[in-house]
């Protein structure tokens, strides 16, 4: 939802808060490969229980993983593989952090809070494989409720302020709305490409 009405804006701003990432070239990938190593660092905090240490690292991690998009068009050096790279480590991300957060409940005996990160771990990579599956049919899937950043900044929020249970309930009710959101809306757009398929085929 963020992405979608704010993503045409996110260079310009970080273009104007950090210029110092335009000063030289630098490699995009890099930058992916760094914020995930950073970001599963912080699923080590949560495993282990620094949930504000883990938040903050969280932050950090997704700072590399703001940028590396911005640069590289920046510098002109978008690639195909680096897109790829981003979402599949992205998606490496989203299971390190909630992993971590599945072994710290569980240590701590908290049922609940251990089947909450356990179902926004699922939620979270159903949505993101619902959109990729479906785009290979259909031109773009609306993001949902709940894309990516706003699931990030509502786990971030969670570990910074103490709040992680009431943030696990809020992702893993909205996620899995997002999940169904996702599903539907491809429904309906497949089936208007499968329409419009046989409408052509019946023209010729």
């Amino acid at each position: 939802m963020i992405k979608e009405k704010l993503g045409a804006r996110l260079d310009g701003w970080i273009h104007a808060a950090f210029p110092f990432l335009f000063a030289r070239a630098v490699d995009p990938n890099l930058l992916t490969v760094v914020g995930t190593l950073v970001s599963i660092g912080a699923a080590y905090a949560f495993a282990s229980g620094q949930l504000v240490v883990g938040g903050v690292v969280m932050l950090l991690g997704g700072f590399f993983d703001l940028v590396d998009g911005v640069v590289a068009r920046h510098w002109g050096t978008s690639t195909s593989f680096g897109a790829f790279l981003d979402s599949t480590l992205d998606r490496l991300v989203d299971m390190a952090l909630m992993l971590g957060l599945v072994m710290y409940y569980a240590s701590q005996g908290d049922r609940v809070a251990e089947v909450l990160a356990a179902i926004v771990l699922v939620a979270s990579i159903l949505t993101s494989y619902a959109k990729a599956r479906a785009e290979l049919s259909i031109a773009h899937l609306p993001g949902g409720l709940l894309e990516r950043g706003e699931r990030f900044g509502i786990l971030a929020a969670g570990a910074l302020f103490g709040v992680m249970v009431p943030a696990l309930w809020v992702l893993a009710i909205g996620t899995t709305l997002t999940a169904g959101q996702r599903m539907l809306a491809a429904h309906r757009e497949m089936q208007l490409v499968d329409s419009l398929a046989r409408d052509a085929g019946e023209g010729a």
